[in-house]
């Protein structure tokens, strides 16, 4: 059962990556596409973050915030609406990973402050 939800959880991603990339160039700041990736973003992290991987998942999720901060909007001088497409896909981008990001931070803060052994 286990290895079913992961590749449940692998599909949605992947479903996921492939609606942020193509919202990104043709649906850019559309609030039911940006609903769809949070649905998305929730059942990824509840099926397919592990504790091993919540801290590469955080440090991924934070990169994203940080590159869309950024702004790509120079590129639009070299490919006119190049930079502002890139823009839109790493917005939906973080859309979908802040979701598995919250559950994954929830999940690190349960590991560290559930009771160990006396030690």
């Amino acid at each position: 059962m286990r290895r079913v939800l992961g590749i449940v959880g692998f599909i949605v991603f992947i479903l996921g990556l492939l609606l942020a990339l193509v919202a990104g160039i043709v649906a850019p700041a559309n609030g039911t596409v940006i609903l769809v990736l949070v649905i998305l973003g929730i059942i990824v992290g509840a099926l397919n973050i592990t504790t091993a991987e919540i801290v590469p998942l955080l440090v991924a999720a934070i990169a994203l915030i940080v590159v869309g901060t950024a702004g790509f909007d120079p590129l639009d001088k070299l490919i006119g609406g190049l930079g502002s497409v890139t823009n839109e896909i790493v917005y939906y981008l973080a859309r979908l990973m802040a979701p598995a990001a919250v559950i994954a931070a929830i999940r690190a803060l349960v590991v560290v402050g559930f009771p160990k052994g006396n030690q």
